[in-house]
């Protein structure tokens, strides 16, 4: 029922505090209940890019180790395998970085109007001979090939400029 619903967030929440107590004990509410010890390792994958993010890339390790783990050997042996995962996941830094940018993303496809813009031609590849006379790949410029990062724009033309990860002014 909605309790389900409830711990999971408490969960959640306490991961997203810092709070490894608060933590370990909405995991053992969850699991001593009957809960799927999968349904709980899924949520670790989702937090692990949603909460913690570029601020610990490992932590989306840990939570798929965590879930096979699970998969593997079940429960009650699973159980610690989740526990030292939430517990890494309340220790580790947080950052919404990646979620909060991906959000503006989204929102800026569907608020365009009309026909979404083309790939740059130069982005294209260009498999045949057709494509290349037609000026697909021309003027692309393979950066493992320079000592440094090229210039060379990525984005669409109506787009140049805009910064995904830079917050909005007020």
């Amino acid at each position: 029922g909605e309790e389900h619903y409830n711990c999971i967030s408490a969960l959640h929440k306490s991961m997203r505090g810092s709070d490894e107590n608060a933590s370990l004990y909405w995991l053992a509410r969850m699991l001593e209940g009957g809960e799927d010890p999968l349904y709980v390792a899924r949520r670790l994958v989702r937090f692990a890019s949603e909460d913690i993010g570029l601020a610990d890339p490992l932590a989306l390790t840990q939570a798929v180790a965590a879930y096979q783990g699970c998969h593997f050997i079940g429960m009650p042996e699973c159980e610690v395998i989740l526990a030292q995962c939430v517990v890494y996941f309340a220790r580790a830094p947080k950052s919404i970085e990646v979620y909060k940018a991906y959000g503006k993303v989204k929102e800026c496809l569907r608020m365009h109007t009309g026909p979404l813009p083309p790939v740059p031609l130069h982005l294209r590849n260009a498999p045949t001979r057709l494509m290349k006379n037609l000026g697909y790949g021309k003027g692309y410029k393979y950066n493992p090939m320079y000592k440094e990062p090229v210039e060379q724009d990525y984005l669409p033309e109506e787009l140049k400029g805009t910064d995904f990860f830079k917050e909005r002014e007020t």
